[in-house]
Order: structure tokens, then sequence, then C-alpha cells
């Protein structure tokens, strides 16, 4: 990899990261539309650490109190029943489903989970869920004619079975084409969470899955891979600093706008890519995954 796909492939992780289209499609888009080789599983979860450093940096207040709330949790049972110290045990539930299925699935997620067409169809099909679910709210929110608009949950309302829902949702991430954040967003409003719980939610349920993916994935670096270190760090330092001024955003938009610029932009993307694809134009399988 060179130096400048590196810097190219982190612009597009910290543009997409926390944006409900894919921050893994993209990758793999960018290198596949470029004729380069494909970064690899590795080399995405390794970038997002970047990302992630940003979301600690964003919500630091948030993480502190929730931090300091759990461990002393762990000694005190009157903390238990703390705001932040059940919002600390419930990141540690809802990342029980993608930590397991991570390491069970690994092989399909650097091989077979990469191919355009399945990512194509992903990008499609989150994108109609997305859309559903933002309509839902959006009804709630305003009501109708014959109905009046209807409290959704905030974060106060988050328990252990709500908790492990978002987290089953952010594994289908898995699949390149679902996104993280689309998915446990569009987990979170069906069940009834405001846009905003259900991104700051997203957000935090985050850390632990990709911190502890891109440790694992380190080894995979270097060696008989064509993804040296140099251009990794580059790549994950050019995400951070593009991903914290994306995360502001984003915050700030979902606060009064919809999701449906974003659920145009899946359906179209995924339909030009079939398109692409059934016209040769596009390998399914371009660029032999790096691992």
């Amino acid at each position: 990899m060179s130096w400048f796909e590196s810097l190219i492939l982190g612009l597009v992780q910290g543009l997409t990261e926390f944006l409900p289209i894919s921050s893994s499609a993209h990758l793999r888009l960018t290198a596949a539309f470029a004729d380069w080789q494909d970064p690899g599983a590795a080399f995405t979860a390794i970038t997002q650490i970047g990302t992630e450093a940003a979301v600690l940096i964003y919500f630091r207040k948030d993480i502190g109190r929730i931090l300091s709330a759990w461990t002393r949790s762990l000694t005190d049972k009157e903390m238990r029943s703390d705001q932040d110290a059940r919002m600390g045990w419930l990141v540690i539930v809802g990342s029980i489903p993608i930590g397991v299925l991570g390491l069970t699935l690994k092989d399909q997620i650097e091989g077979p989970f990469r191919d355009l067409r399945l990512i194509a169809t992903t990008l499609i099909v989150l994108g109609v869920v997305l859309g559903i679910a933002d309509r839902l709210a959006a009804r709630d929110e305003t009501g109708g004619r014959h109905r009046v608009a209807r409290e959704r949950k905030t974060l106060k309302d988050l328990g252990v079975r709500d908790g492990l829902i978002f987290g089953f949702c952010q594994a289908m991430a898995l699949v390149p084409g679902v996104s993280r954040s689309g998915a446990t967003i569009s987990g979170g409003l069906f069940m009834g969470y405001t846009r905003e719980a259900a991104a700051r939610y997203s957000f935090l349920l985050a850390i632990p899955a990709v911190l502890a993916s891109g440790a694992y994935e380190l080894k995979e670096i270097g060696g008989d891979s064509h993804v040296s270190w140099g251009p990794t760090i580059l790549a994950t330092v050019v995400a951070f600093f593009v991903g914290y001024a994306v995360i502001a955003w984003f915050m700030k938009f979902i606060t009064t706008r919809s999701f449906m610029p974003f659920v145009i932009y899946r359906i179209v993307l995924g339909a030009v890519l079939f398109a692409l694809i059934g016209a040769g134009v596009l390998d399914p399988l371009a660029g032999e995954s790096a691992g």
C-alpha cells in the first residue's frame, strides 16, 4: 500500500465511520474503484481505532463519569443503581454479541463478506430498514392528523434487554455495507428511542468492540501482508482528525434532521454497484483481500 492510498483511505474512514453508510464498505469500494488491492479487514479494524479515539475525546466527560461510577459500583452496592454505573454495565452487556460473533465469523469477515455483491445488497436492505425506522420515529415525534405525538425513550430507559438488542444490531456490522451506526441506530429507533439517544449509545457501545478488534488485528499488519505499518499509522491518524469533525457535525445534524439523505444515498449506491457488476465494469471480487 502506498502513502497516497493510505491517505485517501484514512480520509474515507474518517468521513464514513459515524455516518449510517458503512465505513468498511466504503474502504472496500474505494480500493475497488481505484483498482487498488483490497486493504482488508485488518487495515479497516486498525484505522477504526483512530475514529474511536475521536469518540473518546468527544464524549470524554460522559465516558469519565461512566468509568468512575462503574468502578465504584464494583464495591459499592448503592452505586449500582446510578445511571452512569448502569450505563457502564450496559455497554459491557451490549458488547457481548459482537465479541462472540466476531471471533466465530473471522474467516468469513476476511473473505466472503467482502464480495461486492453482498455489499451492494446490504447497502440497499439496511437503507430500507433505516428509512422505515426513521419514518416511525418522525411519526411519533410529530404525530398526525388523527394521532398525537408520542414521547420516545431516552438512555434513562435503557435496560439489559434493550442493551442486548442494540448489541446484536451492532454485530450485524461485521458484514461490510451494514454500518455499525446504521444498524444500531435503526434498532434503537424501532425500540422507540430518540435519534440522539440511539446515536449516543451506538457510539459508546462501539468503543470496546472497535478497540478490541483493532488490537486483535495488529498482528496482521506487515509480514506477508501488502499493508505495512507506516501507511496504516498515517491512515489511522487522518481518520482521527476527520472523524472528530464528522462526529461533532453528525450529533448536531440528527437533533433537527432525519436520516433520509443517508437512506437515499445507500439505495442509490447499492443500485449503481449492481449495475456496474451486471455490466461487467466492476469485478465483485476486485482486489484480492489482504486479510
